[in-house]
């Protein structure tokens, strides 16, 4: 290694060069790469879903779920199949297992649904694809008051006009009703001329196509033969001859139909800012930047604004992309002042050339890292730049090392080229494996499983990279530059004042390690049992604290965003109407929380905290890039209220807000579930369990009483489960007298769909649109039980006959939402919960040891499963231990090879509950509860602390080899080590101080990893200075005893008479 280091010294060509290249590569990649806020999720998911319109939960459920689960299960690379039965709507998610082959699985569903034949026939076609998750950019509120189609169409030249720009390829319009011609015709005109649905479905299909004709070869040319007929408006279906009278006339659809040329009959509506909307939802797709999308539709909205109708307004409602603009300004800041406080650190103690070369090699590996990027499938984001916030006091480790040591010897006179090499050559061996067991720290956060496990991949993959940079300029680079600068004596005459500052702490810290620490090392080495005796009663003392839960863990705290949610929901099949009124009332409690805001603010000079309200009847509002709640129909509501960012709004928290607005809506009449959240990042529900059987009712009755159990707890509330009744429900069955007619229950059924759900006569494609044409009975003719019983049903001999007359009709409740896990029906309860009162680990244990076994021996066939964000925390937890496993046994064997033995890296892995220590220390001295970003750091914290124990011994066992004594190869290796262990520590703290003071939204969420890596490493440290050298004389001791009763005969033993 030094004949290398030598060759590089003596090159400085070369080593510049190789500078160069990793400057050169690192800015060529910065200026290609695409950036986003959060990196692409793959998902191990298939979605199936197989529209069955009309048609009720159970009928769904029976009619086509079972038949898909019967026909995957046991599909090569499936974990789990959750399905769920909605009125219209089968839905099945299948769950893969991380290391299938997701294009074999798909082929293989795809081949076993298609081949499903006993579908229904009303039922459409499934539609199979592989689960991905569209990252949002932007959304863009199209409001005004004005009708829904001037509003849809506005909608729509603005969506054509966007995706005409190269820059911008995915935008869907959100909120719209779907284009529909409805042919209305009254009973009394199908009993007034004989007609059927049927038959006026039929003459539309036969009137309204387009149909090719082949081609006339002429001598002129081939010639394209058409025949064209296809209608497209409401008013071209009027001339359809739907029948041919005796007399020679025709009966037209015009004369005995009502033509609707307008929207499905959904309940969908929303208003943003008080004003009817819908909404534009600008999505990335593949390599495409956030940022320049983002650039791209506002340069359009400058110029569309001043095109707009009167009284028409386009607003940014969501705009993703300042977001990541507001995290990388907040990364990068802390990032700049981390780099600006570690050069400071260094520059305190070491020549301020020497410590700017150190310096210079973070930039240079991080560019150097950069490089890499397009290889490892990297961007910038927020979670990459997150590895660089982590690294920065990391990467400057080595080269701290190797410059303190080539300091050091220039101090003993030695020049600068001999100084250079020497001190590179003799810390080179600790640096490189000290860095290797860095990265295998790391190894555990890349490879994590789970549905978050990309966002901790990107972060373990770019500590990995940079670290890899800073390996090879600190034992490449750095040398070749320290080796050409003029050694300044201390004391000289012509020093600054920062020279002669750096004397006066060179001085105290000599004469701290000789007056302070080298005696109390003395007295540690010589009362070693009684330190390790100290130093196991702490490990004894924190793991009590630990258990006795003073050290509180949950696995994704709560973090605040800047946006409020109220989501409602109302009984099933409750009027859109009704469910608008209960909307409206908490837009009202939510401009009353406009006004608690806004007191105390002066007008115009300081606007509202409110920027926008928007509330949603029938659908959901997007939470954002990374999921949506699903739910849809006339019950369910939601309001959003966006607040300015915290700096500019001042005064209350986003919690303190949400909790002000649920006490100004009060309780909503007859609601169902009425929840108020802030949260802007979750992993699942806090609360969410399920529990499987086969009989729903008793599954809901179980519900109801762990919902009342789970309600007691202090700090839980929004206690709802998923058991609900489903619309009221008329079940009709022919008669038997009724089948000597010629009608059969399929008869039945399907007059009285095409009456009340209409028949489906054709699809027009209308633009962009898929318009449906559908005939049925007038609006009027279907708002009441009796348009049912004035209904006729008619025989295939065109005997018309009362409906009621060859059916039999019973009153029932069906279900809301059906949902099956594996074969099994689920019901899910759900919370939320305080986790300044309790944290929802807390919570689930005790229900589980107390409410699972009651409600099992109560209700017999059922089970429980934990889902949401315990059943992610448990996926995490099993992988995270694990690989963490893995990591400390190549830990371990890093140390052994170049300790050349096998007990020595046991000392030196000593240091790592110790940086446990401190880092659950760093969480209570910080008020931060204990997450799984704290395991992640404590993770990386062992490959981290084992470095300075590595450096210590491997200084001791040069030492001994030059023939030292024991204890004084200890005491040696302490008090030369001692600056670099204190440089190092010190500049992996200050690089994390930064953005452990934060308290800003962007980088909430990695603080505790922060803390776990700041507080670990400083806490090890003291223990490496004075526990480690104890452990080392311990280990001698253990080795000299084996020894001496190795030699020693055994007893009894001796020459036989």
């Amino acid at each position: 290694m030094q004949r290398l280091i030598a060759w590089w010294v003596d090159n400085p060509v070369a080593a510049n060069l190789l500078m160069l290249l990793f400057i050169a590569g690192g800015l060529i990649s910065l200026s290609q790469l695409r950036k986003e806020e959060f990196p692409n999720l793959e998902l191990d998911y298939i979605q199936i879903t197989v529209p069955y319109l009309g048609a009720a939960p159970e009928e769904v459920e029976a009619g086509v779920c079972l038949r898909i689960e019967e026909a995957i299960e046991g599909t090569e690379g499936i974990r789990k199949i959750t399905t769920s039965a909605a009125e219209g709507l089968c839905s099945v998610l299948v769950q893969l297992h991380h290391d299938a082959d997701k294009s074999k699985a798909l082929d293989d569903v795809n081949a076993r649904v298609y081949a499903i034949n006993t579908f229904p026939v009303e039922a459409e076609r499934p539609v199979i694809n592989e689960v991905t998750v569209m990252t949002t950019v932007m959304e863009l509120a199209i409001s005004g008051n004005t009708d829904e189609r001037a509003l849809k169409e506005l909608a729509e030249e603005v969506r054509e006009e966007l995706t005409e720009d190269p820059r911008i390829s995915q935008v869907r319009l959100q909120y719209a009703r779907p284009y529909e011609i409805a042919v209305e015709v009254s009973e009394r005109t199908l009993r007034q001329y004989g007609l059927t649905f049927d038959r006026i479905a039929q003459a539309i299909r036969d009137a309204s196509l387009d149909v090719p004709g082949g081609l006339v070869k002429s001598a002129g040319g081939e010639i394209l033969l058409r025949a064209k007929g296809q209608r497209y408006t409401g008013g071209e279906f009027r001339d359809i001859v739907v029948m041919k009278r005796a007399d020679g006339t025709a009966l037209r659809l015009g004369e005995i139909a009502t033509l609707v040329d307008g929207f499905e009959d959904t309940d969908l509506r929303v208003r943003y800012d008080g004003k009817p909307a819908l909404l534009l939802q600008v999505s990335r797709v593949g390599e495409e930047d956030t940022l320049e999308i983002a650039g791209a539709v506002k340069d359009y909205l400058e110029r569309k604004r001043a095109q707009l109708p009167e009284g028409m307004a386009i607003d940014i409602s969501r705009d993703e992309s300042q977001d990541l603009v507001d995290r990388l300004d907040a990364l990068l800041g802390n990032a700049w002042s981390g780099l600006v406080l570690v050069v400071v650190v260094l520059a305190l103690f070491l020549r301020l050339r020497i410590a700017l070369w150190v310096s210079v090699g973070m930039p240079v590996a991080m560019l150097g890292a950069l490089a890499m990027f397009p290889a490892a499938g990297l961007t910038i984001s927020s979670l990459s730049l997150m590895g660089f916030l982590l690294v920065l006091g990391i990467i400057v480790d080595d080269a701290t090392v190797v410059g303190e040591r080539v300091h050091a010897f220039e101090l003993e006179g030695m020049a600068p080229r001999e100084a250079a090499i020497r001190g590179t050559s003799e810390v080179s061996v600790p640096v490189i494996f000290g860095v290797l067991t860095t990265q295998a720290a790391f190894l555990p956060i890349v490879t994590l499983e789970g549905g978050m496990a990309s966002f901790f991949a990107a972060v373990g993959l770019t500590v990995v990279l940079c670290l890899c940079f800073s390996l090879l300029e600190s034992q490449l680079v750095l040398p070749a530059h320290l080796a050409r600068h003029t050694v300044r004596r201390a004391g000289a005459s012509d020093e600054n004042w920062l020279e002669r500052l750096q004397d006066r702490i060179s001085v105290r810290l000599e004469r701290f390690i000789a007056d302070s620490y080298q005696p109390l090392m003395r007295r540690a080495i010589a009362h070693r049992y009684v330190v390790c005796a100290i130093g196991v009663a702490v490990m004894i003392v924190m793991a009590g604290l630990f258990a006795s839960g003073r050290i509180v863990f949950q696995y994704f705290p709560s973090v605040e965003g800047d946006r409020l949610f109220a989501s409602l929901t109302m009984p099933e099949g409750t009027p859109a109407e009704v469910t608008q009124q209960a909307a409206s009332r908490l837009e009202a409690s939510a401009e009353a929380l406009r006004e608690r805001l806004d007191h105390g603010r002066s007008g115009a000079a300081e606007p509202s905290a409110v920027r926008h309200v928007m509330a949603s009847v029938g659908k959901r509002v997007g939470r954002g890039s990374l999921g949506s709640d699903a739910g849809e129909g006339s019950h369910v509501a939601e309001v959003l209220v966006e607040l300015r960012p915290f700096a500019e709004r001042g005064g209350m928290g986003s919690a303190e807000a949400a909790a002000l607005w649920r006490q100004l809506t009060g309780p909503i009449p007859d609601a169902l579930e009425l929840t108020f959240t802030a949260e802007a990042f979750s992993a699942g529900k806090p609360i969410d369990i399920e529990l499987r059987g086969r009989d729903v009712r008793q599954l809901g009755e179980a519900a109801a009483e762990l919902r009342e159990t789970l309600a007691r707890y202090d700090g839980v509330f929004d206690v709802s489960d998923t058991y609900r009744a489903g619309k009221q429900e008329i079940l009709l069955a022919i008669r038997p007298e009724a089948e000597l007619l010629g009608l059969s229950q399929r008869d039945l059924g399907r007059q009285v769909r095409q009456a009340f759900y209409g028949e489906e006569a054709q699809r027009v494609q209308r633009g962009r649109d898929d318009v449906r044409v559908m005939v049925r009975l007038p609006q009027a003719e279907r708002v009441s039980l009796g348009d049912l019983e004035n209904m006729r049903i008619r025989t295939a001999q065109g005997v018309e006959v009362p409906s009621m007359s060859v059916a039999e009709a019973a009153v029932g409740r069906g279900h809301s939402t059906i949902r099956r896990v594996d074969g099994q029906r689920v019901v899910s309860v759900q919370g939320d919960v305080d986790r300044e009162v309790v944290v929802p680990e807390k919570v689930l244990a005790s229900v589980a040891a107390t409410e699972f076994p009651r409600l099992e021996a109560k209700f017999p066939g059922i089970s429980f499963a934990l889902a949401g964000e315990a059943e992610e925390r448990a996926e995490a937890m099993g992988s995270l231990v694990g690989m963490t496993l893995l990591a400390l046994l190549i830990i371990y064997a890093l140390l052994a090879v170049p300790l050349r033995s096998y007990l020595q890296p046991f000392v030196i892995m000593s240091a790592i509950p110790f940086g446990v220590i401190g880092a659950l220390l760093g969480h209570l001295i910080m008020g931060q509860a204990l997450a799984f970003f704290s395991l992640l750091g404590i993770v990386a914290l062992s490959g981290v602390v084992v470095n300075a124990s590595l450096v210590l011994v491997d200084y001791v066992n040069q030492q001994r080899l030059a023939g030292v004594a024991v204890e004084e190869a200890v005491l040696r290796a302490g008090a030369v080590r001692f600056r670099p262990i204190l440089l190092t520590s010190a500049t992996t703290f200050i690089g994390l101080a930064p953005l452990m003071a934060t308290a800003d939204i962007s980088t909430m969420m990695f603080v505790p990893l922060a803390i776990s890596l700041a507080f670990g490493v400083l806490f090890a440290t003291v223990i490496t200075l004075l526990l480690v050298p104890a452990l080392y004389l311990i280990l001698e001791d253990f080795l000299g005893w084996t020894r001496v009763m190795r030699a020693r005969p055994v007893r009894g033993c001796g020459r036989l008479q």
